[in-house]
């Protein structure tokens, strides 16, 4: 199955070496099954969907062989997300997008994060003493909630790209929902795993049976509240969601809720708005990589982390090298020192995104890296005053997808509800988000406000790291991105250099055992070969911790040859194309 991977990392590594990545993909795949072993050879001449699901998959492809844009088909794809995925993301939680014009060669980036209502305040997720409240207990309820960005984001993405029909590409997730769809095996353990899901009534009349025991995989799970949700987004578009019924009740589920009522007004709703912002892009090697600006932190994160490696010969590193991940993870404790210090909602706080991403203070920092010794944990540079640093818990959920269309065009998108399942809240079929925890639930620290402290209209901080590549003649390399929480810009790190040093294939590339560090313990994935190098690393002085790291990396690299995709086989993605 992992033929090509097998090869490329043979003429990279010595045998011994390969032999181990061999079985360290055969163990990644091993809880696959057959849909995601499929992906592991996928290859297309004309264009081709990488997602978390085969049925996004499937309507995504629907939407490329009806003559559509890479933007049709994202909305296709995540709309069906929303429904067999819900878990992760859907249209009552936001995300970042990328989108690459081949026919104009111009690069957009569409924020579509939450925002805080206008009731918010710096203090709202401490208790009465003024001591911040317990993650859990600030999730679970209507104040988590932020205004949803997805169904605003999509409508501005389908404006300016889209090539079919709006309401063609409601047809497949509307489908799905009237008919219903088989339970996946990793939606049916979330749910019987979760101990809020059955909180509120109407998502427990939804995930679990009268009796209450959880619905298990293979049964078939109908949605017509989501179907007819859908049909209105699609006769009316967004506005049907940010103002009108389906406002209203968003925002009486939030305000009545018996459990942390939140703050959410129709005003909120019908103000929001999608944001067109300016990609970031930096020089690595021979390529150009590109990313989401601020209020995520992960396009500043993962490129800072390469910016610096770009200072080491790290090509001649061979692959999962005791020193190839020291080298990475040192960088990338770097880099998120920088991100803990300085970056937020740039609309509110003032990021020094120039100064963080200039060659000359990179290369600096990469002059801190000892390749014998760790930095332990790395103080930020000296780059203006600092606001004060304030460490938020960020779950492991969300979904990404990579999208390559018959045009040139592409898509790199990540979204999220944030916490699996979200604030557990759901309305008209679909789950709210609790992304405003995301924020720091302290807004002071030694005397200093904290960047990322709740604000009025303020978007919270993200990961998120939707990623494309160029080379040095601007034509399109590669889409990239994962979810994981604040370890999405290790996962994508991880899977860049995998394509650009070291030459694998996208599949091998995202089943590539994880490391990742965010400047304190570096976290060895559990289950495979990495976790022999846990003694060399701490000889270093390098805390190490063995966990499971479950990303979920969706890429399609433009070859000669063709697109060739991979699909995490830590998840249930597949790579799709013709």
């Amino acid at each position: 199955m992992f033929r090509r991977a097998f090869a490329q990392i043979f003429q990279a590594a010595p045998l011994q070496l390969a032999l181990i990545l061999l079985l360290a993909f055969s163990v990644a795949a091993g809880a696959g099954g057959a849909a995601r072993a499929a992906s592991a050879e996928a290859l297309a001449k004309r264009h081709m969907v990488a997602a978390a699901n085969p049925l996004a998959v499937d309507a995504g492809l629907e939407m490329l062989r009806a003559g559509g844009s890479a933007a049709d088909a994202a909305i296709a794809t995540q709309l069906v997300l929303g429904l067999v995925e819900p878990q992760s993301s859907g249209i009552g939680g936001g995300a970042f997008l990328l989108y690459y014009d081949a026919g104009t060669a111009n690069l957009e980036a569409y924020d579509g994060r939450e925002t805080a209502p206008a009731l918010a305040t710096p203090d709202m997720f401490l208790r009465a003493d003024g001591t911040p409240q317990d993650f859990f207990e600030a999730v679970v309820g209507g104040l988590s909630v932020g205004v949803p960005g997805v169904p605003r984001l999509l409508e501005e993405v389908h404006r300016r790209h889209g090539r079919l029909p709006w309401a063609r590409l409601f047809e497949p997730a509307i489908r799905l929902a009237d008919a219903g769809f088989a339970i996946s095996p990793r939606l049916a353990a979330l749910i019987a795993e979760d101990d809020y899901l059955a909180t509120f009534p109407e998502t427990a009349a939804y995930f679990f049976h009268p009796k209450g025991t959880p619905k298990a995989a293979g049964e078939i799970l109908k949605n017509p509240a989501y179907a007819a949700t859908l049909r209105g987004l699609a006769a009316v578009g967004a506005d049907a969601f940010y103002e009108g019924p389906i406002a209203a009740d968003i925002v009486a589920t939030v305000r009545g809720a018996e459990r942390n009522p939140g703050r959410l007004s129709r005003h909120d709703l019908s103000d929001y708005q999608a944001k067109l912002r300016v990609p970031l892009c930096l020089p690595y090697r021979a390529f150009q990589i590109c990313g989401m600006p601020p209020p995520t932190s992960g396009g500043i994160a993962v490129l800072q982390i390469l910016g610096i490696l770009e200072n080491f010969a790290l090509p001649e590193e061979a692959p999962l090298s005791e020193d190839a991940v020291h080298l990475i993870t040192e960088a990338s404790r770097l880099a998120f020192a920088d991100r803990n210090a300085y970056v937020a909602d740039a609309d509110f706080v003032e990021v020094p995104v120039a100064r963080l991403l200039d060659p000359t203070y990179l290369r600096k920092r990469a002059a801190l890296v000892g390749r014998d010794r760790s930095l332990g944990v790395a103080a930020p540079g000296e780059i203006k005053q600092k606001a004060a640093t304030v460490l938020q818990f960020e779950p492991p959920s969300t979904s990404h997808f990579s999208i390559v269309d018959g045009f040139g065009n592409a898509v790199s998108m990540t979204s999220s509800v944030e916490n699996t399942f979200g604030s557990r809240m759901m309305v008209r079929g679909f789950l709210l988000n609790n992304q405003l925890t995301d924020f720091s639930f302290e807004p002071m620290a030694k005397d200093q406000p904290v960047a990322n402290r709740v604000e009025a209209g303020k978007r919270p901080r993200s990961s998120m790291s939707p990623t494309l590549v160029f080379d040095a003649a601007g034509g399109l390399v590669a889409a990239v991105g994962s979810p994981g929480g604040s370890r999405i810009p290790g996962y994508t790190v991880k899977a860049l250099i995998a394509m650009l040093d070291w030459n694998l294939d996208p599949q091998a590339a995202v089943a590539l055992p994880n490391f990742v560090n965010r400047n304190g313990a570096t976290d060895l994935e559990a289950g495979t070969p990495l976790r022999a190098l846990a003694p060399a690393l701490e000889q270093r002085g390098q805390e190490v911790k063995i966990r499971e790291l479950v990303s979920g990396l969706h890429a399609v690299r433009v070859m000669p040859e063709g697109l060739l995709g991979g699909a995490d086989p830590r998840r249930e993605g597949v790579a799709l194309g013709d």
